[in-house]
């Protein structure tokens, strides 16, 4: 079937389209115009690619909102598929949308966008070359993507700076989602991440698991305004590159958090080479992060946007820092410290926190002060903050059989912030050392 054909068959006034039962798309190269989109309401839809191979390509007049719009959808599995923007022919220099808009009533030219859907199937399908995300769902149940790659996506702003865009988004309260087995290499954005606005449902019942991800310019994994969200055994390197391409008011992160983000788990996870952060709590309470890895085995000059190993933070009014388990987790090669802790109740136990302070800071060496009036902020292993949106102190913490080893280590191990008092704290058992 040529390209035109299927324009008319398929698509053409969406009058003709299947909907339902198993619609295989021709061999080869299929150009667009304009987005693929069966009628609303599709139910038990199977859309899949020919045996030799199927790519459906933007074309240089396309306009629309993804390649491919699923809009009240209900079981539909799109399957071994290509998908290709051609970024270089439709990305345009673009920010973020405002706080009160959403990214699917924003970003143009993504892969694939889900809307008001239920359960949706994406699997074995590749995106490359996308302006926009690879998939973008919004508002949806039970949405899983499976063994997808997603290559060289995203675009930047007006500034260079990536913008967030590339991967896979969750937003607007999308409930029961799954991303598996899939691969993220060369991404400007992040590579699986959730959103919602402040005002909308939480994200959740999620998992992001078994997933590599290689050089991304901001988050390889951010969980934001969510709750119940297991992120597993992933695996990843050179998160914060190219250099370039990052926005440094928004710091690389592994394993990165937003919103009022509760009841989730981050475990086992693996990333070398981080230039910013391994794990970014802001938002996260009653949750546990227990055997993950972030280690870096370059020197300061290699981590421009280097950070602090793991960040406790307050920044959605309605979330308190409470309850989190940090278990077993290793941090290595890191520009600062290696934990920098506000709120109560959690239990900090056998880490290991090396090879600590690259910057080799000091309390008021030029480039080492953060806060001036708490200059031994950037060259402790463990901080115990007084709160960063608002007062927050560490307190009723249990930090105990942790090894804090790396520059000045033996002296500045774990500091309390001016107004903080280590005595509320229960702590013991650490083993300190500067090597």
């Amino acid at each position: 079937m040529t390209a035109a054909a299927l324009a008319v068959y398929l698509w053409a006034g969406q009058l003709q389209a299947p909907t339902s039962g198993t619609l295989q798309l021709p061999a080869g190269v299929v150009e667009l115009e304009r987005e693929l989109a069966p009628p609303a309401g599709a139910t038990r839809l199977t859309i899949e690619g020919a045996p030799e191979g199927t790519l459906l390509r933007a074309g240089r007049g396309f306009r629309g909102r993804a390649l491919l719009v699923l809009a009240g959808a209900r079981q539909v599995t799109v399957r071994r598929v290509t998908f290709d923007g051609q970024r270089e022919l439709h990305a345009r220099p673009q920010g973020l949308p405002p706080s009160n808009v959403p990214f699917f009533e924003f970003t143009a030219n993504n892969g694939v966008l889900v809307l008001d859907s239920e359960c949706v199937r994406i699997e074995e399908v590749r995106f490359e070359r996308i302006p926009g995300f690879a998939v973008l769902a919004a508002r949806s149940r039970n949405v899983r993507i499976e063994r997808i790659e997603v290559r060289d996506s995203g675009s930047l702003d007006e500034r260079g700076r990536n913008n967030t865009t590339g991967g896979v988004l969750f937003e607007e309260g999308t409930v029961q989602f799954t991303v598996r087995a899939s691969r993220f290499l060369r991404v400007r954005g992040n590579g699986v991440w959730t959103h919602s606005l402040y005002t909308s449902p939480r994200n959740s019942d999620g998992v992001i698991e078994e997933n590599d991800f290689e050089e991304l310019a901001r988050d390889a994994i951010q969980v934001g305004h969510a709750t119940r969200v297991r992120v597993v055994r992933n695996r990843g390197r050179r998160i914060g590159y190219p250099v370039a391409e990052v926005d440094p008011e928004a710091t690389p992160v592994a394993l990165d958090t937003a919103g009022d983000t509760d009841r989730c788990v981050y475990a086992w996870n693996r990333f070398e080479e981080v230039n910013g952060k391994c794990i970014d709590l802001d938002g996260f309470h009653d949750g546990e992060v227990r055997g993950n890895s972030c280690v870096n085995r370059g020197r300061r000059g290699d981590y421009p946007h280097g950070h602090f190993g793991i960040v406790l933070n307050d920044a959605n009014p309605d979330m308190r820092s409470e309850n989190i388990v940090i278990a077993g987790n290793r941090i290595e090669g890191f520009v600062f410290g290696g934990l920098f802790l506000i709120g109560r109740k959690h239990r900090v136990t056998g880490n290991a926190f090396v090879r600590l302070n690259l910057a080799r800071c000091q309390p008021g060496k030029p480039g080492c002060v953060y806060w001036p009036d708490q200059p031994e902020l950037l060259s402790s292993g463990i901080y115990l903050g007084r709160g960063v949106s608002r007062h927050s102190p560490a307190e009723d913490n249990l930090i105990t059989g942790n090894t804090i080893r790396g520059f000045g280590m033996s002296r500045r191990c774990i500091v309390a912030a001016p107004g903080v008092q280590r005595a509320k704290n229960r702590i013991a058992a650490n083993h300190c050392a500067d090597r």
